[in-house]
């Protein structure tokens, strides 16, 4: 009789597979199976997670709420509604460039060059809308396009030469910083007309309408949890959520998204630049989350070579993810000079480049790949964007500054070493 053999599993299949082979260590299924019911029960399924580092965003959730209780201490100030409207102001245009870190951080690589490139979209806008009087609706599409070209280029050098991502986009921070001070010339700053463009930063939404884009998120985050809870198992999730959990979150991010409607109210309305750099993190989180795009995103990151086994191209996903974050930088370049509404040699430049990555950092993205949740760029770049805000009111000199950043970028990297260490001991990805 003809020994008959098994047909061979597909490629889905095959990752599935994989996935689930790494994800489920005996010891965490079995916690996760006894919901917990009781609060010692609590508190142990708290420490598992803790200990195969699966933490989620609790520590910096929590280190935030330190950080804006210590500077509320010493300067009552903080929290008022002008301060707080001020600080999303600040933070949209460095946190819009994170959320492109973020894309490139996930399949395990780095951009050193989106600050460079922020700065080149900024003075391309300078240039196309005073010194030639283009539009600004097809200016904007010309600095996307090129932002978006630029991130072809690195991702080309990357992946089809095989140069590493830190020296091609290193080489890119210093070309592209060339590129800027020839489009500016001998003037070095180009101030901008109020039109569209400018008006992204001075323009400022009905308290309607910010209830109605809260509630909009927190639906949006609802329904993706949704699925993970109808399914046994996710691909890419290491655990499984519970109802309370998801309530929990839910219910948190409602709490936080009226707080700051309701703050905003009480200025001059919500800033229309923040709306749109929170939308940006939700909608990466969606793609990211339920997309087959963003499972192959996550899959690229985790290991690369098994995603390559099961047919995922490696190469078209890195690629990609290299142009989304040069366009990103571009659209933070187009924000940071509607804010200034100026363009000089010093755009994208300073501690630009070093705030996105430490905010994708410490917002919880691993800096190996393959791990962390979008909301990352949110949270890393409020914490840091706190810290910076609040020793201004303090009066405290930059060197102080620079120092406490680093500190917490120092701490924020020790703990995704540790917490990767904990996952390969429990065999989680």
């Amino acid at each position: 009789m003809p020994l008959i053999r098994p047909a061979p599993p597909s490629g889905w299949t095959l990752l599935k597979g994989l996935s689930m082979s790494v994800i489920e260590e005996p010891a965490v299924i079995e916690a996760e199976r006894a919901a917990p019911s009781t609060a010692r029960q609590r508190v142990a399924a708290l420490a598992l997670r803790a200990r195969s580092g699966d933490l989620g965003a609790l520590p910096v959730v929590l280190a935030l709420i330190v950080i804006v209780s210590v500077f509320q201490a010493q300067n009552d100030r903080f929290l008022s509604p002008v301060n707080i409207t001020n600080l999303c102001l600040q933070v949209a245009a460095v946190g819009t460039i994170a959320v492109g870190i973020y894309f490139v951080m996930i399949v395990g690589e780095i951009d050193l060059s989106v600050g460079s490139v922020s700065g080149v979209g900024g003075g391309l806008l300078a240039v196309l809308l005073v010194k030639n009087g283009i539009p600004a609706p097809l200016v904007v599409v010309v600095v996307l396009t090129a932002g978006v070209a630029i991130g072809l280029f690195h991702g080309t050098v990357v992946t089809r030469f095989g140069v590493p991502a830190f020296v091609a986009t290193l080489a890119g921070l210093i070309g592209w910083q060339g590129v800027q001070l020839y489009l500016l010339g001998q003037s070095g700053t180009i101030n901008l007309p109020q039109n569209a463009v400018t008006g992204l930063s001075s323009t400022f939404l009905p308290v309607g309408v910010g209830v109605l884009l809260s509630a909009a998120v927190v639906v949006i985050f609802l329904a993706a949890q949704l699925p993970e809870l109808r399914s046994h198992r996710t691909v890419m999730s290491a655990g499984r959520p519970t109802w309370s959990g998801v309530a929990v979150r839910t219910g948190g991010i409602a709490v936080a998204m009226a707080a700051a409607v309701w703050t905003f109210a009480q200025d001059r309305g919500v800033p229309l630049s923040f709306v749109l750099f929170v939308t940006l993190v939700v909608i990466t989180d969606v793609i990211v989350r339920r997309t087959r795009y963003g499972r192959h995103l996550l899959a690229v990151g985790g290991n690369r070579e098994a995603a390559r086994r099961v047919g995922i191209k490696v190469r078209r996903v890195e690629l990609s993810a290299f142009m989304i974050c040069s366009l990103l930088a571009a659209i933070g370049g187009i924000l940071a000079a509607s804010r200034l509404q100026s363009v000089g040699q010093s755009s994208g430049g300073g501690d630009v480049l070093l705030n996105a990555i430490a905010a994708v950092v410490i917002g919880g993205t691993s800096l190996f790949g393959g791990h962390g949740r979008a909301w990352s760029a949110l949270l890393g770049i409020l914490v840091i964007g706190s810290v910076s805000n609040g020793m201004d009111l303090l009066g405290l000199d930059s060197s102080v500054k620079f120092i406490i950043t680093g500190g917490v970028l120092l701490i924020a990297v020790t703990v995704d070493a540790l917490a990767r260490r904990g996952r390969a001991r429990t065999g989680r990805p």
